[in-house]
């Protein structure tokens, strides 16, 4: 389940951010906020799981009041959803290991249990990089809009990564390969061709038997973790049985919001 071919020259990778227009659109979060409230009771049917923890992980410049609305929704659901509690995501991928590691660890060992992460954005990569260093830990992982894949440059946020972070995305050519390759637990990536931050080619892995991506029509990057159509596949996706993946089911009550399965390498409809 490998990410982008990396042994393709860098100028046949090279992807550009998303347009200002996309970037201008991203105002349509509110609206899949205020969307994923309307259509709570719809959201209320989505399949069950087993209760594990789960770990909610914020994107660059949010805190975790972004995922309250997700972590408030997993809790109806009867899973055991934890905060990051770090305050704000000014970003740092190895500066935040040791403290990301511990909280993994501290979660583990108080509930018992392999812990399933997800993370938005930049804590989609955090979740990626934590499966990779604990993998006895983790449960599974899933992904909104994480640009770890082919050209990680390629979004309307890396320079302000980078300045306030005080890394930047070359500094360590290593793990950032190692983030975009193989995972040892099932993964799914969420992501949207809309997607006015991340360009959406960065969010693709190559689909095998314990991974997956999912495209959500006309999401947005700041909308992705409160859009109803995304909260659904995240909620059916932790249902799944621990050791048991099956692909993502584009039928149900929100099937038109979804695209086809895509090649990670082209980017075509599978």
């Amino acid at each position: 389940m490998a990410a982008l071919d990396q042994s393709e020259p860098a100028a046949e990778r090279r992807l550009r951010p998303p347009s200002l227009l996309l970037v201008l659109a991203e105002v349509r979060a509110l609206i899949e906020f205020n969307s994923s409230i309307l259509l709570s009771p719809l959201l209320m049917r989505a399949p069950r799981g087993d209760g594990h923890p789960v770990l909610a992980l914020p994107g660059f410049l949010a805190s975790d009041l972004s995922m309250a609305p997700m972590r408030r929704y997993l809790k109806q659901l009867g899973y055991d959803a934890h905060a990051w509690k770090m305050g704000r995501n000014l970003g740092g991928i190895a500066s935040r290991r040791n403290a990301l590691k511990k909280l993994l660890t501290d979660i583990h060992d108080a509930t018992g249990r392999k812990v399933t992460i997800v993370g938005w954005s930049l804590g989609g990569i955090y979740a990626r990089d934590l499966a990779l260093q604990m993998p006895e830990m983790v449960r599974s992982v899933i992904t909104l809009g994480s640009p770890f894949a082919n050209d990680v440059r390629a979004t309307n946020a890396t320079r302000l990564y980078e300045a306030l972070s005080g890394e930047t995305v070359d500094d360590n050519s290593e793990l950032t390969r190692a983030i975009a390759g193989d995972l040892p637990v099932p993964v799914t990536s969420i992501y949207s061709r809309t997607d006015g931050i991340v360009n959406w080619r960065t969010s693709l892995l190559r689909p095998s038997d314990t991974a997956e991506n999912i495209e959500v029509h006309l999401a947005s990057h700041i909308g992705l973790g409160v859009n109803a159509a995304a909260l659904w596949a995240v909620a059916d996706r932790l249902a799944q049985a621990e050791g048991e993946f099956c692909p993502f089911d584009r039928s149900g009550p929100f099937a038109i919001a979804y695209g086809s399965p895509v090649h990670a390498q082209s980017g075509q409809v599978a």
